[in-house]
C-alpha cells in the first residue's frame, strides 16, 4: 500500500509538502479521487497536481480547424504544463482552440450548450511564452479583443489577489481585520527575533494574539516551530533554516493572522526575510515602473528596494531598466528611444528568487501579450529553497545537536542573537578556517572577530616530508577524515601564505588578514605594496583616478559646481578636461546633474535647462568669473566674492534671483506637485528639456501625441503648503505649445480628451513654465494662454 500513498490538497502550501516531494509521494487535488472513481483506475496524478508550475493542470483542451503544426505545439505545451488533451468534444473539455466559430466542433459546442471556452491559439502561445496562465477573455470568441482593438487602445488593469498582504516586507501595524477564530498557531511555538526592531508594545500585542490562537512564544530556536525575523542572517536564522523550520517575516505573520490559513513563507517573495546587502549585480541599477497599479505597484517598488536597486518614480535617461505590465505607454516609447531595457516583472521576480541578475534577452521577460495587463500575474513567483540554502545557510557537517543550542534571553518575546557555543574540535580542525557557516552578510560583518582565528599559521599540525602529521589529533578520527583535513589544509595554503606576508608589513595584519579571494585585499608583488581601488564615492563619478599616479591625497570636495554658459570651454575639450582636473585639486567637483550641485556658475541669468533646473534646488549662484579666478590663482577663492548680479535680466523677466533662491528652499522641489503637464513633440527647445524642468519642481510631464492618460498622483509631501497646488491641479491640465500650424491641429484633440476626464484644458506658451521655474512661484495661466482667436488676430 505504501507505493499507492497519495496526499490530497488543493494547494502546496502545507508543512508536509517538501517532505512528500522528497519521499516521492504524489500530492493531488481532491478532484483526483473523483477521476479515479469514474475511470475505475488510478488517474495520472500529474494532471491533478496543485503545483503552480503546472499552471494548465485544470485545462482539458481539444482543437478545431487549426494547422496541424500548431495543434501539435499546443497539445505538447498543455500536457507539459499539467493539462489534458481530448480528441473529441466532450463535456470534460474546458477549452476549444479554433480560428472561427464556424468549425464543426465550435457548432457542436454551441448546439449542446457545453461549458467550453472557444479561444484563439494565441492564448496558449502567450501562456507558454510567459510561463504563467493569463486571462483568456481577450482571446475568447465570439468577439476576441485582440482582433478588434486598436494598437494604442488602453489596456484594462485588475487587482491581484496574490499580493494582498504581501506587498511589503516591513508592515508597521498589526492587521485590523483578523480571523475571529484564530487557530493557525494551534500547538505552534513561535520565536520573535531581535532584528525585527519592534517596540515592546507591539511585541506584547503579537504575543497575546498568538497565545489566543493556541500558540506560544519561545526564545529557544531549537524547540521553536516558527521563526519570525527580518534579515537572512544570524545564528537563529541559520539554525532554524537548517532544521527545516518555518522562517518568515512580520508580513507573513500578519498574513497568517488575517486569513487564519497556513501558507508557506516561500510562496510569496516578500513574506521571507530580506538581505541587508541585496543582489550584488543590482547595485547601481535604476529601475522605473509603468502600467502597474495599486498593490501590485507597491509590491514591485518594495521588491526593487529589497533586491538592492533604486526605484525611480519618473523615467529618465539615466535609468537602466523599465519594468512594464504592457508595451503600450509613453514611458515604453521613451525607454526604447533611449535604449533602456524594457522588460516585464517576471525578470525582477525571478532575479530575486534566484538571487542573481537574469538576462534581459530571455524572451519570457520581453514578451507582452497584446491585450493583457501583466499586473494580473504579479506575485506568482516563489522563492527557491535550494538557492536560499546554498547562499544564506549552507549545510554543515555537524549533527543537529551540535547546531541547535538553546538561546535564552531575559525577554521571552524578543530573542537576542547570541553566539552558539563552539563544539570541541581536534587539534588539526582548530587550525583550519571554517567558512561553511558564513552568509553573505555575516562574512563581512564578523571578519574582525573570526578571520584572525581562521587564518592562523598552523604550528601543531605540520606535515613531514612523507605527508604525515607530527602530532596525532586528540580525537580518534579515521584515516579518511585525516585525508580530508589534509586536503582542506592544502586548499587554504594560499590564504596562510598571504597571512604571513601581511603579518610582516607595517601595521601588522589588519582586521585579522585578508584572503586571496577578497576584492579589497592588499596585493603584494615584487616586494611592493598596492591596495586595489574600489569605485570612488558617488559624488566623484566624473573623476578618473589612477592609483599608480596618485602621489598625494586630494582635498575633500567642498563645492559641487554646475556650470552653464562658460565660453572658454566651448569647442576646446582639452582645456575643459585640464581645467576640471585643476578645479578638483582645489576641492571643486564639476557636476552635470542639477540635483547634485551646491553652486551654480553662469555669466548672467540664462534660460538654459541647467540654469532653470538648478534654481529648483536653491544653490548658491556665482558669476562665471569665480571659475576664472580659481584657475588663475590655483586656489579656492571665496564664492561670496563673486555673486551673480544681473539687474537688467531680473527687470526684464520680472523676478528677483535672491528671492527665487529663498522660494526654492521653501518649496523643496514641490512647487508643481500634482500638476499634470503635457508637451507637444516638436516644441522648440525639445521635450526632454521641459520635462526635466517639470520633474525638478515635482510635477508630471508627458509627451502629447493625441491621447491623454491621467493618474492621480500620490501626495508625498508632509507639508501642508503643497495642498493648494494639488487641489488646483486636479481641475486643470496643461499643454505646452506654440502657435505653429502643426501644434494648433492638436488643440481640439487635447480639449476633447481633457473634457472627457472632467478637467479643464489650458493650452499655454512655454513661457508660463519657464517663468514659474525661474521665480519659483506659481503664475496664473491666463496671460500665457493660447487659442484660435488670438492666432487669428495675430494673422490680421
Amino acid at each position: 500500500m505504501a507505493e499507492n500513498l497519495h496526499l490530497l490538497s488543493s494547494t502546496i502550501d502545507f508543512p508536509a509538502f517538501d517532505a512528500a516531494n522528497d519521499a516521492l509521494i504524489p500530492v493531488v487535488k481532491p478532484q483526483w479521487v473523483q477521476a479515479c472513481l469514474s475511470k475505475r483506475k488510478l488517474a495520472n496524478p500529474r494532471q491533478y497536481s496543485p503545483d503552480p508550475r503546472l499552471f494548465l493542470n485544470d485545462v482539458v483542451v481539444t482543437c478545431g480547424d487549426i494547422p496541424e503544426g500548431d495543434k501539435d505545439a499546443i497539445v505538447g505545451g498543455v500536457l507539459a504544463k499539467g493539462g489534458l488533451y481530448s480528441t473529441r468534444m466532450t463535456h470534460m473539455v474546458t477549452h476549444l482552440v479554433d480560428l472561427t466559430v464556424d468549425s464543426d466542433k465550435a457548432r457542436l459546442a454551441t448546439a449542446r450548450k457545453l461549458n467550453v471556452k472557444i479561444v484563439l491559439p494565441h492564448w496558449f502561445d502567450d501562456c507558454l511564452k510567459l510561463g504563467r496562465r493569463i486571462d483568456e477573455r481577450p482571446y475568447t470568441f465570439p468577439d476576441p479583443e485582440i482582433l478588434r482593438a486598436a494598437p494604442d487602445a488602453p489596456i484594462r488593469s485588475s487587482e491581484n489577489r496574490d499580493i494582498v498582504g504581501a506587498s511589503t516586507p516591513e508592515p508597521t501595524t498589526l492587521p485590523t481585520a483578523m480571523s475571529p477564530k484564530l487557530d493557525v498557531f494551534e500547538g505552534k511555538r513561535v520565536m520573535l527575533s531581535s532584528d525585527l526592531g519592534i517596540g515592546s508594545h507591539l511585541s506584547e500585542s503579537i504575543t497575546e494574539v498568538i497565545k489566543q490562537g493556541g500558540g506560544s512564544i519561545t526564545s529557544d530556536v531549537s524547540i521553536a516551530d516558527i521563526l519570525i525575523c527580518r534579515y537572512r542572517e544570524g545564528i537563529a536564522y541559520r539554525t532554524a533554516s537548517r532544521l527545516n523550520k518555518d522562517v518568515g517575516n512580520l508580513s507573513w505573520l500578519y498574513h497568517l493572522l488575517t486569513y487564519n490559513t497556513w501558507t508557506s513563507p516561500l510562496r510569496r517573495l516578500l513574506h521571507y526575510p530580506v538581505s541587508r546587502t541585496g543582489i550584488p549585480e543590482f547595485k547601481g541599477l535604476k529601475i522605473s515602473l509603468s502600467n502597474y497599479v495599486g498593490e501590485a505597484r507597491a509590491y514591485l517598488e518594495n521588491l526593487i528596494a529589497a533586491a538592492g536597486a533604486e526605484c525611480t518614480k519618473t523615467l529618465k535617461q539615466d535609468n537602466t531598466h523599465l519594468v512594464t505590465a504592457h508595451g503600450n505607454s509613453e514611458k515604453c516609447s521613451a525607454a526604447r528611444e533611449w535604449g533602456l531595457h524594457v522588460i516585464n516583472h517576471l525578470w525582477l521576480e525571478e532575479s530575486y528568487a534566484k538571487w542573481t541578475l537574469q538576462s534581459v534577452s530571455d524572451c519570457r521577460y520581453t514578451h507582452f501579450p497584446r491585450r493583457t495587463n501583466l499586473g494580473e500575474v504579479v506575485g506568482q513567483t516563489r522563492l527557491d529553497k535550494a538557492v536560499l540554502e546554498s547562499l544564506f545557510y549552507p549545510s554543515e557537517d555537524t549533527s543537529e545537536q551540535d547546531v541547535a543550542r538553546p538561546m535564552q534571553d531575559k525577554d521571552q518575546n524578543v530573542v537576542a542573537a547570541k553566539p552558539v557555543p563552539t563544539r570541541k574540535k581536534s587539534d588539526l580542525e582548530s587550525e583550519l578556517p571554517d567558512t561553511r557557516n558564513i552568509t553573505p552578510r555575516a562574512a563581512a560583518k564578523s571578519r574582525k572577530d573570526s578571520d584572525s582565528k581562521k587564518l592562523q599559521t598552523p604550528t601543531q599540525a605540520r606535515l613531514t616530508s612523507e605527508g604525515k602529521e607530527n602530532e596525532t589529533p586528540s580525537s580518534t578520527s579515521s584515516r579518511k577524515s585525516k585525508e580530508a583535513a589534509t586536503a582542506r589544509l592544502h586548499e587554504y595554503a594560499p590564504d596562510m601564505a598571504l597571512y604571513e606576508k601581511e603579518k610582516r608589513r607595517v601595521g601588522g595584519v589588519v582586521y585579522g588578514g585578508r584572503r586571496v579571494t577578497d576584492e579589497d585585499r592588499v596585493i603584494l608583488s615584487n616586494g611592493k605594496k598596492r591596495r586595489s581601488m574600489e569605485a570612488e564615492d558617488s559624488h566623484n563619478e566624473e573623476e578618473a583616478v589612477d592609483p599608480k599616479r596618485q602621489k598625494k591625497t586630494k582635498p575633500p570636495i567642498s563645492i559641487h559646481l554646475l556650470i552653464t554658459g562658460y565660453q572658454k570651454w566651448v569647442g576646446n575639450l582639452k582645456k575643459e578636461d585640464s581645467d576640471k582636473r585643476q578645479l578638483r585639486d582645489l576641492g571643486i567637483l564639476v557636476v552635470q546633474d542639477a540635483r547634485k550641485c551646491s553652486h551654480l556658475a553662469a555669466p548672467s541669468i540664462l534660460r538654459t535647462p541647467k540654469f532653470v533646473n538648478a534654481l529648483a534646488y536653491g544653490p548658491t549662484i556665482v558669476n562665471i568669473d569665480f571659475i576664472t579666478a580659481c584657475l588663475k590663482e590655483n586656489e579656492l577663492v571665496d564664492p561670496a566674492e563673486f555673486p551673480l548680479e544681473d539687474e537688467a535680466a531680473e527687470k526684464r523677466l520680472g523676478f528677483s534671483l535672491e528671492e527665487a533662491r529663498g522660494n526654492a528652499k521653501k518649496n523643496k522641489n514641490r512647487l508643481l506637485q500634482g500638476y499634470q503637464i503635457y508637451c507637444v513633440e516638436t516644441i522648440r527647445g525639445g521635450f526632454d528639456a521641459f520635462k526635466s524642468i517639470v520633474d525638478a519642481n515635482g510635477g508630471d510631464c508627458s509627451l502629447f501625441r493625441g491621447r491623454v492618460s491621467h493618474q492621480s498622483q500620490r501626495d508625498e509631501s508632509d507639508d501642508d503648503s503643497s495642498v493648494d497646488y494639488e487641489d488646483r491641479s486636479r481641475k486643470e491640465m496643461y499643454l505646452l505649445s506654440s502657435v505653429t500650424a502643426d501644434h494648433q491641429r492638436l488643440w481640439p484633440r487635447f480639449r476633447q480628451l481633457v473634457h472627457a476626464l472632467g478637467k479643464t484644458p489650458r493650452i499655454v506658451r512655454v513661457d508660463w513654465l519657464l517663468d514659474i521655474a525661474m521665480s519659483q512661484t506659481l503664475h496664473e495661466a491666463d496671460a500665457y494662454e493660447l487659442n484660435e482667436e488670438m492666432v487669428a488676430k495675430l494673422d490680421e
